[in-house]
């Protein structure tokens, strides 16, 4: 008698299961699948432009006189000369100044010999007096140039002439080749020769 029990048992038991199983199969409401939104394609963006060193008033007006020669590669002579003159502390203080600065070619134009007897520790005084002799105790920008003699720190003179046509600007023997190299303490004209205070020699 006992088998049939079990037996009987086992049916009842698995028909109460039946509803609990379909329960459990019965399928669930599908969670709605989320529509991405649209994004912005990214725009890719230019690279910054650096300006060129050494262009443009703004590169510097921040510097002084002596940083700008030797700073820029066209002035190496000339800064080896200033400071074999031990001009820097004049050329960096507060100036103002006007310097007409000779480039490396107008010194190239000096023969060989003369520029080291000119660089030579032995031969200091001469070389301050050549570069002291380019050099102005006052701001002159190119528009405030005129013809006449105006004085140099050396306590000599320089004739400027100015062509009324093309405003061309003539200092001694020298032309200004590049005007208003705005500075901290000043302002550089570049020259092409260098030039030679009055019955200089060497």
């Amino acid at each position: 008698m006992r088998k049939p029990i079990k037996t009987l048992l086992g049916m009842t038991i698995g028909l109460l299961a039946l509803p609990v199983i379909a329960a459990c199969d019965t399928p669930t409401a599908e969670t709605p699948t989320q529509t991405p939104t649209a994004t912005a394609p990214e725009v890719e963006q230019p690279p910054a432009v650096t300006p060129a060193e050494g262009t443009g008033t703004s590169d510097t007006a921040n510097r002084t006189i002596a940083e700008i020669t030797s700073f820029d590669n066209s002035f190496s002579t000339l800064n080896t000369a200033i400071e074999a003159a031990g001009l820097e502390d004049t050329l960096n203080g507060d100036g103002p100044y006007t310097v007409f600065a000779p480039t490396n070619e107008a010194f190239e134009a000096i023969p060989a010999a003369t520029r080291e007897r000119l660089l030579a520790p032995e031969n200091q005084d001469a070389l301050v007096q050549v570069l002291s002799y380019h050099v102005l105790a006052q701001d002159l920008p190119a528009s405030q140039i005129q013809a006449g003699e105006v004085e140099t720190i050396s306590g000599q003179s320089l004739n400027v002439e100015v062509d009324s046509g093309t405003q061309a600007v003539n200092v001694n023997n020298a032309r200004v080749v590049q005007p208003d190299v705005q500075a901290s303490n000043g302002v550089i004209h570049v020259v092409d020769q260098v030039i030679l205070p009055p019955g200089f020699t060497l």
